[in-house]
């Protein structure tokens, strides 16, 4: 029978509080809760309806202390902005909460040190396992510790060689060299590539350009599918159009504007994300230069402003939300208990062809 004993005004509900609101003992009132345990269903009927009148809410840190689980996940990217790890992100979410789980989200800005600070945050929330797209390929200490813990590591659009953990990326190495054929088949021989790899060494002066101190593996698949496709067509000379710079440091325009400004400059540029494809658009506007006719552009990554802008780019198509999808399986599936070998799963990519591919100008 339900008492006319109330909590105190602004205190959270309690289990003994559901319990005496339902007319049941605490011990019944918490297996029906939990959902274990013989709790007969006019029980387990009143327990609930209890709860839900006095607005009570599971302690899920308490909970995991007893099941291990807090069935929440950790989510680190690399830049929310970027409308790659935006998908990414909507397919991780997406996948999370049909499993019955939620997510936390931790965005690194392409930093180490905010990467190694996000995986110590989420490990202190007790998430059941990581997924991350991570800032460095041999820095991974943090994320080799966490796997050690017990703590499942799964890597997202990247690798990193030496760490035992599963991974979801695409054929970055491919994807790019069938890109730069597309350009070859053209008629196109000074094709440029622009790309971000990584970030500055944490000694570096400021006033002078720095190779990354740790690029990250996908520019440089993508950098070895662009040299594998000019190698293939009899172009020895991979470095010459060839850009790269730091996150944060170089702007992609400016990394453009000097490639346009060389005696022999390029016909076409390809950009290894859709942000670098912003800069090179600007840079060619700058230059006066019009897409196609002067200047030919393809990009990594299909967005929205690929599609609204005239001409329409042609892009590299990434399956981002299944990406985010397959991670959030792989992990799920370590956290189950699964021990089989750490797996790579590569996903298929897309071409689409659309209006910024033409002939070199004056052919």
């Amino acid at each position: 029978m339900t008492t006319n004993r109330s909590r105190p005004a602004g205190r959270p509900a309690t289990i003994p509080d559901v319990a005496r609101e339902a007319g049941v003992s605490r011990s019944t009132a918490s297996r029906a809760l939990a959902d274990y345990g013989s709790v007969s269903p006019e029980a387990r009927e009143r327990v609930r309806a209890a709860a839900e009148k006095l607005g009570y809410r599971p302690n899920l840190l308490a909970r995991s202390m007893i099941t291990g689980r807090t069935h929440t996940l950790g989510a680190i990217v690399a830049d929310i902005q970027n409308p790659f790890f935006a998908g990414v992100t909507r397919g991780i979410t997406d996948a999370a909460r049909a499993a019955g789980y939620q997510v936390l989200l931790a965005n690194t800005d392409e930093d180490v040190a905010a990467e190694r600070a996000a995986v110590k945050m989420l490990r202190d929330k007790h998430v059941d396992g990581l997924i991350v797209a991570p800032a460095a390929t041999t820095e991974t200490g943090h994320l080799a510790a966490a796997h050690t813990a017990g703590c499942p590591v799964v890597l997202l659009d990247r690798q990193a060689p030496g760490l035992p953990a599963d991974s979801v990326t695409v054929d970055n190495h491919g994807a790019a060299q069938d890109a730069v054929r597309r350009l070859l088949a053209a008629g196109h021989r000074r094709i440029a590539l622009v790309s971000l790899l990584g970030s500055a060494p944490a000694d570096d002066s400021a006033d002078a350009p720095a190779a990354p101190a740790d690029p990250v593996s996908t520019g440089l698949e993508r950098i070895e599918g662009y040299r594998a496709a000019l190698r293939e067509a009899g172009l020895t000379d991979t470095d010459t159009y060839l850009r790269t710079g730091t996150f944060h440091r170089e702007d992609p325009a400016d990394l453009t504007a000097g490639l346009l400004s060389l005696p022999e400059p390029p016909t076409a540029v390809f950009a290894t994300d859709s942000m670098i494809a912003l800069g090179v658009l600007s840079a060619a506007r700058d230059h006066g230069l019009r897409v196609p006719d002067d200047l030919s552009v393809v990009t990594f990554d299909d967005t929205d402003w690929a599609r609204a802008v005239r001409p329409r780019v042609s892009v590299v198509a990434q399956p981002v939300q299944e990406l985010g999808a397959r991670a959030v399986q792989s992990l799920i599936a370590r956290i189950e208990g699964t021990t089989r070998a750490p797996e790579h799963t590569v996903l298929d990519t897309e071409f689409i062809d659309r209006e910024s591919i033409a002939p070199p100008p004056g052919t």
